[in-house]
């Protein structure tokens, strides 16, 4: 049966974006505050490692075939893509947070949308930018820089001299970001039930980290405390698996443009939870960053008037 699209959003849309929002703000600060506890690739690969358990569970329990025999020629490729890039994207998030603030890293990570505007367009013609969305992209772009000068030569780097290092990798998770979104659309995998979508990057991701983790000597400690198995029970249980399927029910049920604008309101609720939580310092340079980027966000989701 399709899916009923309703064309604004109602106030159960808006309690599920904020929600949502709030949370992936706050889950940047909860891996840092565990890092100190559980390596940073470890910590991804055990909270990926539950999320798989849970997104296979239900997806037998919805009925989803997890047979890739089942899907459309090309998705199972598509998605084994699709999961080394969300593997190389977390990867970056949890190595990054180990040399700059949350609040930074999801600055950089959240301008992820700027680089879909960027791919997709080659792929869908359809989703050329127009008028103000470019101006959007350029404030976007002004912002990253200011950020980035930020880590490099203004107060961030007194109290973080390696935090340019951390920035990189949240930019470069935001591209890989934007790059797992474009297979996703672009791609067979399109046509996949989302939870399989789900499936292929938590479980691709299950399979990847260990490996890296291993690869880079991190250590393999099991003997965690309380916080530290709240925290990845938190972060595979709510993270991976409740917001991230309630984010695809929401893109199946409401317009598309509609909801990414809420997108810009979680690098603010990282801002906030950091400086609060780990007493993260605030820049005028990050705020002014981040501005930057919100407008960025709602003027490249904003479509032109119909003639």
């Amino acid at each position: 049966m399709p899916h009923s699209r309703k064309p604004h959003l109602d106030t159960l849309a808006i309690a599920l974006l904020l929600a949502c929002c709030m949370f992936w703000g706050f889950q940047q600060v909860l891996v840092k505050a565990t890092v100190a506890e559980v390596a940073p690739v470890f910590q991804a690969f055990v909270r990926f490692a539950l999320a798989t358990v849970a997104v296979t569970a239900w997806c037998l329990w919805r009925g989803v075939r997890l047979s890739m025999a089942a899907e459309p020629a090309g998705a199972a490729r598509a998605g084994l893509l699709a999961g080394a890039l969300f593997a190389g994207e977390f990867a970056c998030i949890y190595l990054g947070l180990q040399y700059t603030t949350a609040s930074r890293l999801t600055v950089f990570l959240y301008a992820s949308p700027f680089w879909v505007a960027l791919l997709l367009p080659r792929f869908i013609p359809g989703e050329r930018l127009q008028g103000w969305q470019w101006l959007g992209l350029a404030a976007a772009f002004v912002g990253v820089g200011l950020a980035l000068g930020d880590g490099l030569l203004g107060p961030a780097n007194a109290a973080l001299p390696q935090a340019w290092l951390g920035d990189l990798l949240g930019l470069a998770a935001g591209l890989m970001w934007a790059l797992t979104t474009v297979v996703i659309r672009t791609t067979p995998l399109a046509r996949v039930a989302p939870a399989k979508q789900l499936l292929y990057q938590v479980g691709v991701s299950a399979v990847v980290l260990p490996a890296l983790s291993l690869g880079l000597g991190e250590p393999w400690v099991w003997q965690f405390s309380t916080f530290a198995w709240g925290s990845l029970l938190v972060q595979a249980l709510v993270g991976a698996f409740v917001s991230y399927l309630a984010w695809m029910w929401m893109l199946a049920h409401y317009p598309a443009t509609k909801i990414s604008v809420f997108v810009f309101l979680t690098p603010v609720f990282a801002l906030l939870f950091g400086a609060w939580w780990l007493g993260e310092p605030v820049t005028t340079g990050l705020v002014a960053a981040l501005v930057l980027v919100a407008a960025g966000i709602v003027l490249v989701n904003r479509r032109p008037a119909a003639a």
